[in-house]
């Protein structure tokens, strides 16, 4: 390319997002080829570059003859750069149109191995690294863009300050042993986390207000649609805060990342072909609240019979989500089957002071929250109650020993949410890489 080329390009150059505010001006496109094809003297691009899908069409005589010639060379994915002068035209993709002046192809692309037709779940997970390129690809990551947009600026506008939790964990966080453990050296067994929860309450009482956002690992062998091995989760805790609080801040969280979807990225929903409706409905809110023991009831109304005591699965999520128009918050599950660190109700002991969040649609748990233990003779107790040794704990009972307070708050899975707002079968389209109980490549 020679310098005058160069500066040309940096010059007019524009996105196919941006070409409604440049028609009938001449800019410059930078894409990819998506589709192609020729009728005689008029030859017709589809190119795509990340904002968009655009037609680029190719008069001959309006353009240097190489250029022209150079279509042939074209397939699909090939990069390349092009001139030309943008108009407006209601049958283009995207409403408007390039008429090429000059075409110079950067890369001519193998054979596509993704083709127009359908192809197994397998091959394009295998293929996930090209995959993301579709437009229905696209449309999820731009959705998940703007959950993770919302959150940050929801706690941001509401005085919550970002903390960077660790990833590599000396100790469980809820007692499971289903974790992923390597050698810290030589220092023993470290862990990658599955949540941020404990450090964000040691911040919580430096800070007041805390919350942290990135991925969380869960060596869980488990192959349904709404597990992962590695996921991003969005916590936030806040001191003085109770189970009530808790469960408005993490409704209005739902709703705000709700408001903000529809209002920003209705054309990639109507890409997935994803109705606005329930969306909207949900969105309005409030959400519907109900116990544990009302849950159960509810259940066995449809011929579910859950023993008190035991937690919810998939099943029992799914029909209960399927009762609601909206998010639905089941709270005060029985502490046996609830972590250490949640609060005891004092009206009822047996239970805890806990909630969960069920997308509607049968999409199931989104946010899981609770008011923590505040007292260092309850947490010792409790400690001892679920077998976890003390000493990679003592960090944390020192929370309760030096100026401990009532504090709560609350996990948002970023793929759940994304796959019920999209409307996804599985929450492995909701993540750019999937990391699954049978795949970690590519």
């Amino acid at each position: 390319m020679t310098e005058n080329r160069k500066q040309k390009t940096e010059n007019h150059l524009t996105t196919i997002a941006a070409l409604g505010s440049h028609v009938g001006q001449v800019v410059t496109l930078q894409g990819w080829v998506y589709h192609l094809r020729s009728s005689g003297k008029v030859r017709f691009i589809v190119v795509r570059d990340g904002t968009g899908l655009a037609q680029a069409v190719l008069v001959k005589g309006r353009v240097p003859e190489e250029d022209f010639e150079n279509f042939g060379r074209l397939t699909l994915e090939s990069s390349l750069i092009l001139d030309g002068q943008v108009r407006a035209d209601a049958r283009a993709p995207g409403g408007y149109e390039l008429e090429v002046t000059r075409l110079q192809p950067v890369h001519i692309a193998q054979e596509y191995p993704i083709a127009p037709k359908e192809h197994g779940v397998g091959f394009l997970l295998d293929h996930r690294h090209l995959w993301l390129r579709s437009p229905r690809q696209q449309a999820i990551l731009r959705v998940r863009d703007e959950v993770s947009r919302a959150c940050r600026d929801y706690f941001h506008d509401r005085g919550f300050v970002l903390i960077d939790t660790p990833i590599l964990t000396p100790t469980a966080c809820e007692g499971t042993t289903n974790l992923f453990e390597t050698n810290y050296l030589d220092r023993g067994k470290a862990y990658l986390s599955q949540s941020g929860q404990l450090y964000l309450e040691a911040a919580a009482m430096a800070l007041g207000k805390v919350y942290c956002f990135g991925p969380t690992f869960r060596a869980e062998k488990s192959k349904t649609r709404r597990h992962l091995m590695e996921f991003w989760m969005v916590e936030a805790e806040a001191a003085f805060y109770a189970l009530g609080e808790v469960m408005v801040l993490a409704e209005g969280l739902v709703r705000f990342i709700i408001q903000r979807v529809l209002e920003h990225r209705g054309a990639d929903l109507e890409t997935l072909e994803r109705d606005p409706g329930p969306l909207k409905t949900a969105g309005a809110g409030p959400f519907p609240r109900i116990s544990y023991s009302e849950a159960l009831q509810r259940l066995q109304s449809q011929g579910l019979e859950v023993p008190w005591g035991e937690d919810f699965g998939g099943d029992e999520e799914t029909v209960l989500s399927r009762m609601f128009d909206r998010p639905v918050l089941v709270h005060r599950y029985p502490r046996s089957c609830k972590a250490f660190y949640m609060e005891a109700d004092p009206e009822d002991p047996r239970l805890a002071l806990c909630v969960d969040m069920l997308a509607p649609e049968g999409y199931g748990e989104i946010v899981g929250g609770s008011q923590r233990v505040a007292d260092l003779d309850v947490l010792l107790n409790r400690v001892a109650e679920h077998h976890l040794p003390p000493e990679p704990l003592e960090w944390y009972l020192d929370l309760r020993r030096y100026g401990s307070v009532p504090h709560g708050g609350f996990g948002l899975g970023i793929e759940r949410v994304v796959a019920w707002l999209c409307g996804l079968h599985h929450v492995r389209e909701a993540i750019p890489f999937p990391r699954l109980l049978d795949r970690l490549y590519p």
